[in-house]
């Protein structure tokens, strides 16, 4: 890999590899186990904002196992399906935080829609992240606080937020009941 990659080339190869990991049921800590790759390295290349070298992600895909031409030369079979009921949706969150992607791979795809549900305290995480790409989403019950940047506001049910993905963000439940957002992110980089 060298440093000319476009930035869509960088999100398909992390689309692609999120792709296989799945397909081969592992979670990023079970592949980081298994390769020696930290976590935090698998998760930047899945969400297209770092390009590995090739020794790197051979490492990575050792662990999947397939080899970098096999990598490449497969084409992930795009889903064809256009309706998703609520029990098809792909949980992609842990904990106290539920993330529910329509559809169950976002190869192809330019865009990605989450029903999220935080329950009480239940947060992103106390290190705000920043990804390429646009969000947004709409409050459908409960209350959150949503920082971008310096700026931070609560919303309710019906209050909406736009916002240029690459300012760090974080995402927090506050108030007495869960909070249930309808987001959707383009490109796929979350």
């Amino acid at each position: 890999m060298n440093g000319s990659n476009t930035l869509s080339e960088e999100v398909e190869l992390g689309m692609r590899l999120r792709y296989v990991r799945e397909r081969a049921g592992l979670s990023q800590r079970a592949l980081a186990k298994k390769t020696g790759v930290p976590n935090s390295t698998i998760s930047l290349i899945e969400s297209g904002k770092t390009n590995p070298s090739v020794g790197a992600l051979r490492r990575v895909l050792d662990g999947v196992p397939i080899s970098l031409s096999e990598f490449f030369a497969f084409e992930p079979e795009q889903e064809k399906t256009s309706f998703y009921a609520a029990d098809e949706l792909t949980e992609i969150g842990k904990g106290s935080l539920s993330l529910k992607q329509v559809g169950s791979n976002l190869f192809g795809r330019s865009l990605m829609i989450l029903r999220e549900t935080y329950d009480l305290g239940a947060d992103t995480g106390r290190v705000m992240y920043g990804h390429e790409g646009e969000e947004g989403g709409f409050v459908l019950s409960g209350r959150v606080e949503i920082t971008v940047g310096s700026r931070r506001k609560i919303l309710g049910p019906g209050d909406a937020y736009y916002f240029d993905s690459r300012a760090p963000h974080r995402f927090k439940q506050v108030g007495p009941e869960q909070c249930v957002l309808f987001s959707a992110c383009t490109p796929p980089t979350f």
